[in-house]
């Protein structure tokens, strides 16, 4: 019997080593010279909400669970009932299948059925590899049905850059917009300059200390796809990411009422789209949201690297 987060796919490469979890395509554990780089979660655990899954065929939130595409309206399950929207997709429970395996790599498969909610069949397909330069992961996914697909994906890591509490390490988002939200359901309200209200919370295109800061917000009008926190101890790490990924969701790890976990890590979310991309109709702006055609393939990828 396989433990709770599925087959383990142990991979290595120099002084990196990596766990890949087939329920979920989970980063369950990822290692340079033996210090995380992410949060890891023990083999035989349920996996803690979404750490280190991977998201398809939504990244983030589509609220109410409720939207139109096509001309039909749609209404998924409520996975997030405290705020009562529909999260990260539908893929985070499947238990993918290794179709190709190396001592420094996995390819991982799994297919998404069309459901209530989602009347859409997708393939989909992730590869995890170590090199000399960190690990690196790409999703590609095909439509499988007759019509159009909306379609949206991205990693869920929390980084960690070292012994520090978060509060003390260094974070450079090179992002000049953020997605304002309500405070209570997390819902997009308008896009801003990250320098225009609340710069302390929401500017850190100049490398500073994260402080006090509690940030769950999406940022685009990136100068670089990439993300880096260092601890004062010299230790970092780094996400980088393709032009797939216009946008990225950073997440300081705010637990109510604190407790085990609480800012224990740096959840640091490329996504191909904005929160609720699903209803881009309801918005001013581009939210990034893909459309992929029957029989089409989108691809993207991303790298965690040791600093």
């Amino acid at each position: 019997m396989s433990a709770l987060s599925g087959t383990q796919h142990l991979l290595r490469a120099g002084d990196y080593e990596a766990s890949i979890a087939s329920v979920g395509a989970s980063l369950r554990s990822l290692t340079h010279a033996g210090r995380d780089l992410v949060v890891p979660f023990a083999a035989d655990q349920v996996r803690p909400a979404y750490r280190g899954a991977t998201l398809v065929p939504w990244p983030n939130r589509v609220v109410d669970g409720r939207y139109c595409f096509g001309g039909a309206e749609h209404q998924l399950a409520l996975t997030e009932p405290s705020r009562r929207h529909a999260l990260h997709g539908l893929g985070v429970w499947l238990d993918f299948e290794a179709v190709d395996k190396g001592a420094d790599n996995v390819e991982l498969h799994a297919v998404i059925e069309a459901q209530s909610g989602y009347p859409w069949r997708l393939g989909v397909w992730t590869r995890f590899w170590l090199g000399p330069e960190g690990l690196r992961q790409t999703v590609r996914a095909e439509n499988l049905s007759a019509e159009p697909a909306p379609f949206g994906t991205g990693p869920h890591p929390y980084l960690v850059a070292g012994p520090s509490p978060l509060d003390d390490w260094t974070l450079e988002l090179p992002a000049a917009s953020v997605f304002h939200t309500t405070e209570d359901r997390l819902l997009p309200t308008r896009l801003a300059p990250v320098d225009a209200d609340d710069p302390a919370r929401f500017d850190f295109r100049m490398p500073r200390p994260i402080g006090a800061a509690e940030i769950d917000h999406a940022f685009t009008g990136l100068s670089a796809h990439r993300v880096t926190v260092l601890d004062p101890t010299g230790t970092g790490v780094a996400i980088e990411w393709d032009a797939a990924c216009p946008w990225v969701q950073v997440h300081t790890a705010d637990l109510p009422g604190g407790g085990a976990g609480n800012r224990a890590g740096l959840a640091v979310e490329p996504m191909t789209c904005a929160p609720d991309a699903f209803n881009q109709a309801r918005y001013d702006l581009d939210l990034g949201l893909v459309v992929i055609h029957p029989g089409e393939t989108v691809e993207a990828s991303w790298l965690i690297a040791a600093r």
